[in-house]
């Protein structure tokens, strides 16, 4: 009985996922597609005092105050300019609701585990704890985030830590 067990998480592993691709600056994204709940145009959020820099503030949202964070503040890549094309991830994170701001959101883009590789240890502007991997298909590359443990990470606690 174990053993089909573990084959069947093997299974499960091995099947392609499918993420949604974004950009910040000159680089390319991907989140976890099961992760995103829609996608808006950018509106400017009501501030919240005290807050960090990178979080916009919160939009309501169909009767949900929804936290808005900007993804290239968080990741120290230099003021963002919004225009027609900065779009707002609306990301559903189990117990909570949050907007993430990206230039520009790609496309949906289907990846098997064999195109993806670890992520180098650099230091990289984007805390290699978030980064699960880079994704490559033909000549690009996304790199992978685990949107749930940054929305957890303490500076942010906007999602229960992932267990």
């Amino acid at each position: 009985m174990a053993a089909h067990d573990r084959s069947h998480d093997a299974a499960t592993a091995a099947r392609p996922r499918e993420y949604l691709t974004f950009r910040l600056g000159e680089e390319e994204y991907g989140i976890d597609i099961l992760k995103v709940q829609e996608i808006r145009g950018y509106e400017q959020p009501t501030r919240i005092a005290n807050a960090p820099s990178f979080i916009k503030g919160v939009v309501n949202l169909r009767g949900v105050i929804v936290p808005i964070v900007d993804l290239r503040l968080k990741f120290n890549l230099g003021s963002a300019e919004y225009n027609d094309f900065t779009v707002v991830i609306i990301l559903n994170l189990g117990s909570r609701v949050v907007g993430i701001v990206v230039d520009s959101v790609s496309d949906v883009m289907e990846l098997a585990p064999e195109q993806i590789r670890p992520a180098p240890e650099v230091g990289a502007s984007v805390e290699a704890d978030f980064i699960t991997g880079l994704g490559t298909l033909n000549d690009r590359m996304l790199i992978l985030i685990e949107i749930e443990r940054l929305m957890s990470a303490a500076d942010m606690a906007l999602a229960e830590q992932p267990a």
